[in-house]
């Protein structure tokens, strides 16, 4: 018997800023804003106005939906924050990343490069630590992130993560793939490193 979809309100979408990316990224990241609004999603994202975040925050904007931009102080210059939607303005990028943590049920991880893989590396190494049991799904158009999921293959094969570390995560090449995935993912944690209960 399968589970219940997970209920969500807000979803972080983590993404790339770069202005010259692919234009079917940017496409794409159009097309999750709009169908964040129409599924009655919030978007918390890293509040500029550039690349696939800007291109999704406008799009969840125009679409009437609820948008949450939270960007450290120092980047407001660079990345522009779209004056249309409610933005954070945070000291630190430590405190952005946590702001968006806590404001989200699920997260979304979009092409991007070193800021979104860390991004996403923190979320994944949280998972493992225990901490928390939100849904991640990556959106991998033409094998994207492979390098990276080949990655995790070889931590595992090699002992260094258990096999269950790979349910912590899930793939889609469709983005309209992505929110009923983030809503199939079942509520579970893992258990910490030497941890045998968690409460």
């Amino acid at each position: 018997m399968s589970s219940p979809p997970r209920r969500l309100d807000s979803v972080c979408v983590f993404c790339g800023s770069s202005n010259g990316a692919d234009p079917a990224l940017i496409a794409a990241a159009t097309s999750l804003g709009e169908i964040l609004a129409r599924e009655g999603l919030r978007l918390v994202y890293g509040g500029g106005g550039v690349g696939l975040m800007g291109a999704c925050a406008r799009a969840a904007h125009l679409a009437g939906g609820r948008v949450l931009g939270v960007i450290p102080g120092f980047l407001t210059l660079a990345e522009r924050p779209p004056p249309m939607v409610e933005t954070r303005v945070v000291a630190s990028m430590h405190e952005r990343k946590m702001t968006m943590f806590e404001a989200a049920d699920a997260f979304a991880v979009l092409p991007g490069a070193i800021g979104t893989l860390e991004e996403a590396i923190e979320l994944l190494s949280w998972r493992r630590l225990g901490l928390h049991a939100k849904p991640i799904v990556f959106y991998n158009p033409g094998g994207f992130w492979d390098p990276l999921f080949a990655l995790f293959t070889q931590f595992i094969e090699a002992a260094l993560l258990p096999a269950e570390f790979a349910g912590c995560w899930r793939s889609v090449d469709d983005i309209g793939e992505l929110i009923p995935t983030l809503r199939a993912m079942p509520a579970t944690f893992m258990a910490a490193p030497g941890v045998t209960t968690l409460i």
